[in-house]
């Protein structure tokens, strides 16, 4: 029980990594409230685990739901010691080809909103004053570039910057920030991606570890470094990746094309 009276705010906790890190909290004694744009699929989750979660529902590209969110949290559980910024999408386009509306897209959500997200929970804690702890959860691509990914690689790699700003910003307050870098992960935002056998294959060609991460894996990474274990541990992030961060990533736009020249689907 690590985080025995512990009071956590998980974004984007209604699927794939931030419900796994939910689950491993409450697991862990923690209250936990799912913040997330899909109210259906956070009001189930916070039903399955129970009394110690809740949902609140959050668009985080507005300084009003980051805000809210974190009153949501104060108001349920009375105090805030530990938030997860998880929610994040992604985007596939040659940069000649990106629209305006998909790159702010991602940016919105994947920068700005870890940027509010952080914001209002930092205010939050300062306000308590006893400190707290903060992941954003960034990804591999915060240094591995992949092609037609401009706008998911340089939200992710904002991320690791912030992280680190916000990190000095907020040790006097006795606030640790830190980042978990996940390399592929079998979640509904990677399904697209692996629902193709080449693609899938040419994934565990560059993952030394010879397999794909799960949920659990980067679970238990965010448990480590929001608990007493990790005191001293502030303004990194930390790669879950299997290894790939050694390797190379594939080439998403030429697999896709070639896919498409021979009629191929998922499978």
């Amino acid at each position: 029980m690590k985080l025995e009276k512990k009071v956590a705010l998980v974004t984007g906790g209604a699927s794939g990594i931030g419900l796994a890190i939910a689950r491993r909290f409450v697991a862990e004694g923690a209250k936990v409230m799912l913040a997330d744009i899909n109210v259906e699929a956070g009001q189930t989750c916070a039903e399955e685990l129970g009394d110690q979660c809740a949902f609140v529902e959050a668009d985080l590209s507005g300084e009003a739901g980051a805000e809210a969110m974190v009153k949501a949290t104060v108001d349920t559980f009375d105090r805030l010691d530990i938030a997860i910024n998880a929610a994040g999408i992604g985007a596939l386009a040659p940069i000649v080809d990106q629209t305006i509306e998909q790159w702010d897209g991602v940016l919105d959500l994947n920068l700005r909103g870890v940027f509010l997200s952080t914001k209002h929970e930092a205010r939050q804690m300062v306000a308590q004053g006893d400190g707290g702890a903060i992941v954003n959860i960034a990804s591999i691509n915060a240094q591995q570039a992949s092609e037609g990914m401009s706008a998911y690689c340089s939200s992710k790699a904002g991320v690791e910057m912030f992280t680190k700003v916000a990190a000095m910003e907020l040790a006097e307050q006795g606030i640790r920030v830190t980042g978990i870098g996940p390399g592929l992960i079998d979640t509904p935002l990677a399904a697209p991606l692996i629902a193709f056998d080449t693609i899938r294959e040419d994934f565990l060609d560059n993952i030394p570890a010879g397999r794909m991460g799960t949920a659990d894996d980067i679970a238990n990474a965010a448990l480590f470094l929001v608990s007493d274990e990790a005191t001293w541990v502030t303004g990194t992030t930390l790669f879950v990746d299997g290894g790939e961060l050694t390797k190379r990533f594939p080439a998403l736009l030429h697999k896709f094309a070639e896919l498409q020249q021979e009629g191929g689907g998922p499978g």
